[in-house]
């Protein structure tokens, strides 16, 4: 009697929900959190998962995703080769643009042929800046540093050419620099594509069930933000690193698109596109195989 009724007990524990505990990394910028800033309210149904947000630069949080720290994370396109065996792609909450994208910047206009012949600094080797920037230039010399960092490095002399991403991408004028390139119309013009730049990725351990459950769940927050903008913005702005409010609406919405709410078949066959040219290029340990969640 007492083993009928535990196969009974483990039966109805096995059929029960599995609620989780799923840490988010993303970087401490506007759109990330105003990507997130639902799952701060109770506008969003959480499936009865707890979830709770990891702030990291977006070079951490690749090297994280090396190690599988964290269960939901934002990552570099690029970089998603290196942690495909343990993390799928989420059909949302990318950070990705159409004619635009990370900039070089100098303190003078220069050719294409002057780029090979000088340090360029970057924001990490693990992003999709630089494999974008290696796949305009191919081999070039580099330096890695903090991407906040990058406009003052060049600005100062001490560097001739930078790769800035996030609000950078609007604010290099401010310390006298200008654009030499924008990858992101070069990677348009070249490929008739959008650049995707950031992806969020869920660890497969989960299982399927929690999957589809994150899945669901961070892309009604996403489009809880877009249905409550204001809120949103507003929730942003702690993250902007002192830039002001209309520069954050600006890049906002640059990176908090339709494109974001779900790839579709265009942002899709992009992210396919530029992981193919990288495999071409040699830059990543294995072939690329895109799986997206569901």
């Amino acid at each position: 009697m007492l083993a009928g009724h535990l196969t009974q007990r483990r039966s109805l524990c096995a059929s029960l929900p599995r609620f989780v505990q799923i840490r988010i990394g993303h970087s401490p910028d506007p759109d990330d959190a105003f990507m997130f800033w639902a799952l701060t309210t109770d506008l969003v149904d959480t499936r009865g998962h707890v979830f709770e947000q990891v702030l990291g630069d977006i070079q951490t949080l690749n090297q994280w995703a090396r190690a599988a720290r964290l269960e939901v994370t934002a990552i570099s396109l690029a970089a998603y080769p290196f942690v495909q065996e343990d993390y799928a792609l989420l059909p949302h909450g990318a950070s990705i643009g159409t004619g635009y994208g990370p900039i070089l910047v100098a303190r003078r206009p220069m050719s294409r042929s002057e780029l090979y012949e000088v340090e360029i600094v970057v924001p990490g080797a693990l992003t999709t800046s630089f494999l974008a920037l290696r796949l305009f230039l191919s081999d070039f010399p580099y330096r890695e540093l903090p991407f906040e960092d990058i406009p003052e490095e060049v600005a100062s002399g001490r560097a001739e050419v930078g790769l800035l991403i996030h609000e950078g991408q609007l604010t290099f004028e401010d310390h006298g620099l200008v654009k030499v390139l924008d990858l992101g119309e070069w990677w348009l013009l070249e490929t008739g594509l959008p650049l995707p730049l950031g992806v969020n990725v869920a660890r497969r351990d989960l299982g399927d069930d929690v999957l589809y459950d994150v899945s669901t769940v961070l892309r009604e927050a996403i489009q809880c933000g877009l249905d409550n903008r204001a809120e949103a913005l507003e929730y942003a702005l702690q993250f902007g690193r002192g830039i002001d409010a209309a520069i954050a609406d600006r890049f906002v919405a640059m990176y908090v698109n339709e494109l974001t709410q779900d790839y579709g078949d265009e942002g899709r066959k992009a992210v396919t596109e530029l992981l193919r040219r990288g495999e071409v290029l040699g830059a990543f340990p294995a072939p690329v195989h895109v799986d997206f969640v569901g």
